[in-house]
């Protein structure tokens, strides 16, 4: 019997692969003779570079960049088991987790170092890109990471503008110029599960600014802000970035990679299980087992298990899905995506204890559940 196990992380309490790791000590504990196949996954967002880079047994490459406050940090792009593809996650040199809560402040927040991350890549001979938009602290438009590649965002004196969000009211022009040539001879997969527009009520600032550390007023400028720079992205290019689906994603990101990067934006799970060719895993197992630290109805919207579930469904494979919890309230939507749905946290083992001891009582839990799948079978 062959298991494929592939968990996103179990969020605050274990990484995807400490997951992958634990669910199959359970099934050995059930069945030694049971073979496993650990591909952890993730969706698109914080975790998918590790993910990716652990299971094609790829590299992970440090560098020293820009914080979103234009201060040295240490941060990682990967490299998959190919040789070939750079993963880079935006969160990485531009996160939220970079700064302190009184720190954020999207009017100065920069998307720099994103850009030094894939100049490094760049220089490195790496040409095929997944980039992961979550978490990012910036509502820039992506202008710090083209400015990083060269590209010039200057006032109507010609004068660079400074960094941030709040400095783009006074774009004037962009200069081109001396954009990394190299950008046009790659190719960039962007895992995106947003589909929030770059400007307007559903767009980058309006949504997501108030968690970056924008109040209402700084909402405000950042939108018009935005707005300016959309409809000069459209003077000068002739993409309309306003209402463009994804577009908005961290902080306006998407839609520099839309107008600028030759590529496509794909639904985030939907990036990782392709890099991972995890369809051809799933075609020589007997079963799939996956899981995240909480499922309920948003799961259903593109995260990791439904992702999988999806997979394992199409190609006639039962599927197991074992988390730190499941809102109740959510089963019956979820029921139809999974052949089992089980909680760690179940009653016998409290919520406070299994994510305390997380990897202890998940193997426990996936031990019992498989001795029970085993004696049905």
């Amino acid at each position: 019997m062959k298991v494929v196990i592939a968990p996103d992380s179990f969020k605050g309490s274990l990484t995807a692969v400490q997951a992958a790791q634990a669910i199959a000590a359970g099934i050995r504990d059930a069945d030694s003779s049971i073979e496993t196949v650990m591909l952890p996954a993730a969706d698109g967002g914080e975790g998918t570079m590790d993910s990716l880079v652990g299971a094609t047994d790829g590299k992970i490459v440090s560098v020293i960049v820009q914080d979103p406050l234009g201060r040295k940090v240490e941060a990682c792009y990967g490299i998959l088991g190919d040789e070939e593809v750079c993963v880079i996650e935006i969160a990485e040199a531009s996160g939220l987790m970079l700064l302190q809560e009184y720190e954020r402040n999207p009017l100065v927040t920069s998307t720099y170092g994103t850009g030094e991350l894939i100049v490094h890549a760049l220089d490195a001979g790496l040409r095929n890109f997944i980039i992961g938009l979550g978490g990012s602290a910036t509502n820039d438009g992506g202008v710090g990471m083209l400015q990083a590649l060269g590209m010039c965002f200057v006032d109507e004196d010609r004068v660079e503008l400074p960094r941030g969000g709040g400095s783009l009211g006074d774009l004037h022009t962009i200069d081109i110029i001396r954009f990394d040539k190299r950008i046009s001879e790659s190719n960039f997969l962007v895992a995106c599960d947003v589909e929030n527009p770059f400007v307007g009520p559903d767009g980058a600032s309006v949504v997501f600014g108030p968690q970056k550390g924008a109040s209402l007023a700084m909402v405000n400028v950042l939108d018009r802000n935005l707005t300016k720079l959309a409809n000069i992205v459209e003077q000068q290019t002739g993409i309309s970035l306003q209402g463009k689906k994804g577009s908005g994603a961290a902080g306006g990101a998407g839609g520099a990679f839309q107008a600028f990067f030759p590529g496509e934006m794909k639904q985030g799970i939907q990036v990782v299980l392709d890099a991972i060719s995890f369809d051809e895993y799933v075609t020589d197992s007997d079963l799939v087992i996956t899981g995240e630290g909480k499922t309920d109805s948003q799961t259903l919207s593109g995260k990791t298990p439904f992702g999988v579930a999806k997979v394992a469904q199409r190609k006639g494979k039962p599927v197991i899905l074992i988390s730190g919890a499941i809102d109740e309230e959510s089963r019956n939507l979820l029921a139809p995506m999974f052949n089992e749905l089980h909680a760690v946290a179940d009653g016998t083992v409290s919520s406070k204890e299994s994510i305390e001891h997380a990897s202890h009582y998940l193997r426990a839990k996936t031990k019992r559940v498989m001795e029970n799948y085993l004696t049905k079978k």
